[in-house]
């Protein structure tokens, strides 16, 4: 039974890993969409996003009919709905992805070149973030996991110095349709700083699977005030 479980248990961790890696195909593809601001490659991203979808309720049945027919012991358990947790986190990934290809065919009328390195950047981060998250999850490493998290707040921070462009170049555009388009690439950059955030979920259950604690990456500085204040 020992050897069956831990057969499933490694079937799991692959088909978290390859949805991992279609998320990943995704964003590359919603990237270079928006880069190119190819609308026809646009369209493709919402395609790619259904086979995201129908993988995460494949390994959700998965999972729990594993939990339903072997009763597994505290630390599979753990392993188990870890997965169910990280797949529900790729899975709104995926859509971060799909709701940058929807804001490509208002920026097309209006293009905006010099902002898009910004973007190119923040992409970059995320998508390492998600590879490095998933080696993690591949190889059992929690020190690699724990690099993923720290790296969400340069994601923060260029989604803040993104902010400040768009506000300022939205008060010099000189029609509505420009504002129009500026608003669109914030909604992109928006969708960019939600996927680290998810990318640091998925590097928090990973330590969680090995240590059974949540170490909270994302965690704003003004809710630990809040709660130490209640403590009182």
């Amino acid at each position: 039974m020992r050897e069956y479980f831990d057969k499933k248990l490694n079937e799991l961790r692959d088909e978290t890993i390859k949805m991992g890696s279609l998320v990943e195909a995704e964003l590359k593809m919603a990237l270079e969409a928006l880069e190119k601001l190819d609308v026809g490659l646009a369209r493709a991203v919402h395609e790619a996003d259904k086979q995201v979808n129908a993988t995460r309720f494949m390994i959700e049945e998965h999972c729990t009919t594993l939990i339903s027919t072997q009763q597994p012991l505290l630390q599979d358990l753990r392993a188990v709905l870890a997965v169910m947790n990280m797949i529900v986190d790729l899975e709104r990934m995926g859509d971060q992805a799909k709701g940058i290809a929807k804001v490509i065919p208002s920026i097309v009328k209006h293009p905006e070149q010099s902002l898009m390195p910004d973007l190119n950047e923040m992409g970059t981060i995320v998508t390492e973030m998600l590879r490095t998250a998933l080696q993690a999850y591949a190889h059992r490493n929690i020190e690699l996991a724990k690099l993923v998290i720290p790296r969400d707040d340069e994601v923060d921070r260029r989604f803040a110095q993104f902010f400040n462009r768009i506000m300022e170049a939205m008060a010099a555009a000189q029609s509505p349709e420009k504002v129009a388009a500026y608003y669109e690439l914030l909604r992109a950059a928006r969708e960019l700083e939600r996927f680290g955030d998810l990318a640091t979920n998925v590097a928090e259950r990973i330590i969680y699977i090995s240590t059974g604690f949540i170490h909270e990456g994302n965690t704003d500085p003004d809710d630990i005030v809040d709660y130490h204040l209640r403590k009182k």
